[in-house]
């Protein structure tokens, strides 16, 4: 039977970390305080060996700025501030985005030497830091965090740092929440959202639609905070216009989930990290993206206009209620007992979260819940499980290595590639191209589990699972090869690449330095080491062909520069032993290349009248 991880796991262990500690309640007190310090943006303060970080929502917003605003990459300009999250980006998937309006305002705060000199302070005195920010300034807190964990990880710092926030609308696109994934960033960041709060919710719906509303909004939420006895003077939103911004988000919401995932995936912005929802009743936090999604709207459905822009302002309650909630014992009544311990937990969870059984939502936001929690093994079992499969797909690569001995050794002497290429349709050429597809899947599935979050953090660095991935790829790429120039295709490194090789390589540049790679003469080194060379070859055969008919001289300039150049590289491999045995077959592509190569040349030389550039070219 599947062993089950615990219910809501890194979820549940950071709400009742906050919840057990004063966290919350400091987080927002800082928070009020920069929003009452004329002029400061943000402040900082040293509790213990925790130092806090804490962004004012003061700040006029210009209606372009979050109206107008687009999605924009994170990399702007080429600055290196979130370097480890470009790095994860893999070939296929969408760049890293976010706001531009909620960028500018980061790099407004970043390029304030008052900011660098007291990060830097707090960087020397704490054990841990604590970022937050309310409302517009959540969103700079989130990247002023993902910029510090950046730098941290590039001086291998122990220092841990946590994000808090209070109502704040989403930054960036799935992209973004996927790199934070994979960097195991998401458990740094905790977004507090009150019940109705109408502000984490709007960015699901085009802002455009209401956007001259908005100012008024923004005004009335930043008079409210310093100053709440003029609130009412500030307010120049009518109930019909709340009422059209309420319904619109929450259509939209609406639409998003009966979409499902290919629609939710869809929208421009996206989670990130955990959310941890408020209500009179208590808190739940959820982690899953989908879910996030699900009882955003499920919560907003209960309430109205006015208390979904009232909430906005009531986060101070919801930070000093939420340990107070903690610490008191719910029950249940003797007939309501759960069945199981599972049960129990989401029944609690529901109660937590201010919705009861009687509400119309409640068995959504039940499936909701049940949604969120991480079904199946633990990342360490499922990579002891994958470890198995991979013993079990061990004798589909000796198959393999066999099958490239025979090729070496054959009286035709064509070598490991030109064989496949060829082959006929012997059960021995099928069996093989059938394990080189199996082999494949394997790996394919081993990238999806990573990517889902399903394997240790720094599987993709472990040596025996990089070494592996690396035979891998120098044994059966050139099979791939092969098969892709067998079917009449070109330029294989451009347009035919497996997404999966590409992956690999950067796993093996990446790779520990202090792992026991084995780079000396070993299995590994018995093979090719370009995975693309016989691509290469076909290349520079396309190229010799083309020279002998081609009359352009800037063309012909290109082709033999191409010519050139590969011959100078395969040389250096061959020279510094980089090769396996089936390239210097004599019967290989790459030997008949050579010799054509020789052959073509010999023949221009001779008539160096007719062919003067050619000649220049050749010497």
């Amino acid at each position: 039977m599947e062993t089950e991880g615990s219910s809501f796991e890194t979820s549940e262990v950071l709400a009742t970390f906050l919840a057990s500690t004063p966290l919350l309640s400091e987080s927002w007190r800082l928070c009020n305080l920069a929003n009452r310090t004329p002029n400061a943006g943000f402040v900082t303060e040293q509790i213990g060996d925790i130092g806090y970080v804490a962004f004012s929502s003061m700040e006029m917003i210009s209606e372009s700025d979050i109206c107008y605003g687009e999605l924009e990459p994170l990399d702007r300009g080429n600055n290196q501030f979130f370097s480890p999250l470009h790095r994860q980006i893999n070939e296929g998937e969408d760049p890293i985005m976010v706001h531009s309006g909620f960028l500018s305002l980061f790099f407004a705060i970043y390029s304030c030497p008052d900011f660098q000199t007291q990060m830097e302070e707090l960087m020397k005195k704490s054990k841990s830091i604590v970022i937050a920010g309310h409302s517009i300034r959540g969103t700079t807190a989130s990247l002023s965090t993902l910029w510090l964990l950046s730098y941290l990880q590039s001086i291998s710092s122990s220092l841990s740092v946590l994000c808090i926030t209070f109502g704040s609308p989403l930054l960036g696109n799935e992209s973004l929440s996927r790199s934070i994934l994979r960097e195991r960033w998401d458990g740094n960041f905790c977004h507090v959202v009150a019940k109705y709060d109408i502000m984490p919710r709007l960015f699901f719906s085009p802002l455009s639609h209401f956007s001259p509303q908005l100012p008024f909004l923004l005004k009335y939420w930043q008079v409210s905070l310093t100053s709440p006895d003029n609130k009412k003077l500030a307010l120049q939103l009518h109930d019909e216009a709340k009422a059209e911004i309420y319904r619109f988000v929450l259509t939209y919401l609406q639409v998003i989930l009966q979409g499902g995932d290919r629609m939710a995936t869809s929208t421009s912005f996206w989670p990130f990290g955990s959310y941890f929802f408020c209500s009179e009743e208590g808190a739940i936090c959820i982690d899953n993206a989908s879910s996030v999604i699900k009882m955003m709207y499920l919560m907003l459905t209960m309430g109205s206009p006015s208390c979904s822009i009232e909430d906005h302002l009531r986060y101070g309650d919801y930070a000093a209620r939420v340990s107070f909630e903690f610490l008191n014992q719910r029950s249940f009544m003797p007939g309501d007992l759960p069945e199981s311990c599972y049960e129990a937990g989401i029944a609690l969870a529901l109660q937590s979260s201010g919705i009861t059984n009687q509400e119309p939502v409640a068995n959504l936001a039940k499936d909701c819940l049940k949604m969120a929690k991480r079904m199946g093994r633990t990342p360490n079992l499922n990579l002891a499980n994958l470890a198995i499969r991979l013993s079990k797909i061990t004798p589909y690569r000796a198959e393999i290595e066999w099958y490239k001995n025979c090729c070496d050794e054959s009286d035709d002497r064509m070598g490991y590639y030109d064989s496949f290429k060829l082959r006929g349709t012997s059960k021995r050429d099928s069996k093989v191209n059938m394990n080189r597809i199996k082999l494949g899947s394997f790996w394919d599935h081993v990238i999806d589990m990573l990517e889902n979050n399903l394997l240790p953090h720094d599987f993709h660095m472990r040596g025996k699972w990089v070494n592996a991935s690396q035979f891998y790829m120098l044994l059966v790429e050139p099979l791939d090869i092969a098969d892709y120039y067998r079917s009449g295709k070109s330029h294989y490194r451009q347009y035919g690449r497996e997404r999966r090789y590409k992956i690999f390589d950067r796993w093996w540049k990446e790779r520990r330095v202090t792992e026991k790679v084995n780079n000396n003469r070993s299995t590994l080194a018995s093979l090719t080491q370009d995975t693309c060379f016989w691509a290469r070859v076909e290349e520079a055969k396309e190229c010799l062909d083309k020279v002998r008919s081609e009359r352009d001289r800037g063309t012909l300039d290109s082709l033999w520069t191409n010519i050139n150049e590969f011959e100078r590289y395969a040389a250096e491999l061959v020279e510094s032993k980089q090769v396996s045995k089936d390239v210097l077959a004599q019967n290989s592509s790459y030997v008949l290349w050579v010799e054509e190569l020789r052959v073509l040349r010999s023949q221009l030389m001779q008539f160096p009248v007719q062919f003067p550039n050619i000649v220049d070219m050749l010497k």
